[in-house]
């Protein structure tokens, strides 16, 4: 009997699912425990496996195409078996909703052949393609270039174009072959998903009626084709990767390529401080043409010569020569949804600020001993981590949540780790942090942190903290606040190392000190309990031999 497959749910939080690859196609035979497709949310690409045997009989995701949870993924069973039951069931035929469409008409003689057409198979008919939901919680998307315009040959695979999602700008394949007889949405504008992205299909189709048939089209078809398609056409050089003069390919983010572009800036004068030397958006925002402001000077001089002045006048002042200017860029999605929960945390979260100053001394020598053994490192953010969560044992009221008419006091203590990515902020969470050592603390952390940055971290890898750490110690940075990481209570801020005249046994010398800041929601902890946090914090820090008890 065939057993219908609906789209898993991979994380507590999760709603969609995204295809991003299918490791099997119709008419393969599947294994129990076989891989059958990796699915992407907002957070991770996963690979989700058969709990049955059969043939895979359907496809109801496409690759790239997003579907809520508990939609229909696939059909396993016997082979040649009769599906149409279950096909029916699931809604998914078009035949099925149209014929009472044209039935309700006045009977016309192109009646038959328009139904014919809405209820045509989807590979042998026209494609209208829809805005992808590529994660989660991605409710619009960006276009950010066409690689494709009205009127150009499209072949399963090709790039039809690069859209911007609240988390990064992902290329967005095409699934079909045809001609690209439509385009929706121009490039830098934004729509919802499953708004009408673009159609492909055989040369010389009657655009207006596909898009007529299709309810959720209705307001993008009255969107004139001439103008959508002069509007998104964009140069056939943009569609190749970019090469420098050397013959070697250029690294450059989607977002970059397009400023430089409209800028009319060369990318192989532009040097890239991105992953790999990846020219990416500030490098653009950056960039100034070598001696660009000297051609204006011989002119300022020329035309001051020319001026009659008395024998005895004073040399001309050089003022600035140029022109002002600005843009606006649109922000991203993940910039979008990160302003929205930190300005959620901000304004209904009290928060208050702590700051105190540890002596680094004792731990800048712990640390060199500790690392002076074989196969071992661990930094200062390491010995941190540690003293939080050791100090979280000790103050329970700081590992709490506010819960309106309760506060949840944590018993576990799970610490995120802020991490930077290019285009936003990620907290991967070590899970039980209190009962790591420093060295398992330092291999968690490298870890998380490196696959953090090329996004292939699992949703539950970034889930569950009761308690953050922000460092910024690295980018020479004394002292800073942070804002609340809900449905944290505190996050800690971390400041750099400095050496600085201290007094000890009354003596002025040179010592090592820290300053950390704590930001607390007043909701749940209350100043002299976020002092006390803070005065256990301080001595492990001072002595870090206590950490290793």
């Amino acid at each position: 009997m065939a057993e219908v497959i609906n789209m898993p749910r991979l994380s507590d939080t999760m709603e969609e699912g995204t295809v991003a690859k299918w490791l099997k196609k119709v008419g393969d035979k599947v294994e129990e425990g076989d891989i059958l497709a990796e699915i992407e949310t907002d957070k991770a690409t996963m690979e989700f496996e058969s709990f049955h045997e059969g043939t895979l009989l359907h496809i109801g995701i496409q690759e790239g195409d997003g579907a809520p949870v508990d939609s229909l993924l696939a059909i396993i069973g016997d082979e040649g078996e009769d599906i149409s039951g279950l096909l029916n069931g699931s809604g998914e035929p078009a035949a099925a909703e149209a014929a009472p469409v044209e039935e309700a008409k006045p009977a016309e003689q192109p009646a038959p052949a328009a139904a014919e057409a809405a209820s045509a198979p989807i590979p042998e008919g026209v494609e209208v393609v829809k805005m992808p939901r590529l994660s989660d919680t991605m409710e619009e998307g960006t276009v950010a270039t066409w690689l494709k315009k009205v009127g150009d040959s499209v072949e399963e695979g090709d790039i039809l174009a690069e859209i911007e999602t609240d988390k990064a700008t992902m290329e967005f394949e095409s699934f079909y072959s045809g001609t690209l007889l439509y385009i929706g949405i121009k490039e830098g504008e934004s729509a919802p998903v499953d708004e009408v992205l673009a159609v492909i299909g055989p040369e010389g189709t009657d655009v207006d009626a596909v898009l007529n048939a299709k309810p959720a089209a209705e307001a993008a078809a009255e969107k004139p084709v001439a103008e959508a398609a002069v509007a998104a056409a964009v140069p056939a050089e943009t569609a190749a990767a970019p090469s420098s003069s050397n013959g070697q390919r250029i690294y450059v983010s989607p977002l970059a390529r397009k400023m430089a572009e409209e800028k009319g800036i060369s990318l192989n004068d532009v040097k890239g401080t991105g992953d790999s030397g990846r020219i990416i958006k500030r490098d653009i925002e950056n960039y100034q043409p070598a001696q660009k402001e000297v051609a204006p000077a011989p002119a300022v001089e020329q035309a001051a010569s020319a001026t009659p002045a008395p024998a005895a006048a004073v040399a001309p002042v050089q003022l600035p020569v140029g022109e002002e200017g600005s843009e606006e860029v649109k922000n991203s999605q993940m910039r979008k949804v990160i302003a929205k929960r930190l300005s959620e945390s901000k304004f209904t979260a009290p928060h208050y600020y702590l700051t105190i100053e540890v002596d680094m001394a004792n731990a800048k020598a712990s640390r060199s001993q500790i690392n002076a053994l074989p196969d071992t490192k661990v930094s200062f953010n390491d010995m941190v981590v540690k003293a939080c969560a050791m100090a979280l044992k000790k103050h329970p009221q700081v590992n709490t949540t506010w819960n309106g008419d309760t506060t949840r006091y944590n018993h576990h203590i799970h610490v995120g780790v802020a991490v930077a990515v290019e285009d936003g902020l990620v907290v991967p969470v070590l899970k039980f942090a209190d009962q790591m050592t420093l060295t398992q603390i330092g291999g968690a952390v490298k870890d998380l942190a490196g696959r953090a940055r090329i996004k292939k971290l699992t949703p539950a890898e970034m889930e569950g903290s009761t308690f953050t750490v922000s460092n910024l110690g690295m980018f020479g940075i004394l002292e800073f606040t942070s804002i609340i990481n809900q449905p944290n209570s505190s996050i800690l801020s971390v400041g750099a190392i400095v050496e600085k005249p201290v007094v000890r046994n009354g003596e002025i010398v040179v010592g090592s000190t820290m300053k950390v800041t704590l930001a607390c929601d007043h909701r749940t902890v209350d100043g002299a309990t976020g002092a006390q946090f803070l005065q256990t914090l301080r001595a492990y820090l001072e002595n870090p031999v206590t950490m290793l008890a």
